[in-house]
């Protein structure tokens, strides 16, 4: 089992940034891909980003890229999203996620966080 806590999320003018924060516990995060998703108020989840194990490997949802960097500290069991210039619809529950396998669908995801809130206002 893998245990992951969000943190860092908030609310936050258009073109701010926030970075959010993803603490893992439990079995070697340093084995898993992570990943982050969103969710906004009436939609399915949504692919962000992910990261594989080491690191060396990123890729982004369309819509983020350019604005946001995933990145993570195997040494800290962390994991980080770092979003600059927001945009309102940018809001949404943000979900840190791990997985053996990697991939762009949450359903490839083991693992998940409890979330945190990302309000974006214009």
């Amino acid at each position: 089992q893998v245990q992951l806590v969000e943190s860092g999320g908030g609310l936050v003018q258009a073109g701010g940034s926030l970075r959010l924060s993803c603490a893992a516990s439990g079995r070697t995060f340093s084995r898993y891909a992570m990943g982050w998703f969103r969710q906004a108020p009436g939609k399915e989840r949504e692919f962000v980003a992910r990261i594989n194990w080491s690191g060396g490997s990123v890729y982004y949802a369309d819509s983020v890229k350019g604005r946001f960097t995933i990145s993570r500290d195997n040494a800290k069991n962390s994991g980080y999203l770092q979003m600059n210039n927001l945009k309102p619809e940018d809001t949404a529950v943000y979900y840190c996620s791990a997985t053996g396998t990697g991939g762009t669908t949450p359903q490839m995801y083991a693992y998940w966080g409890q979330g945190t809130q990302v309000t974006v206002s214009s």
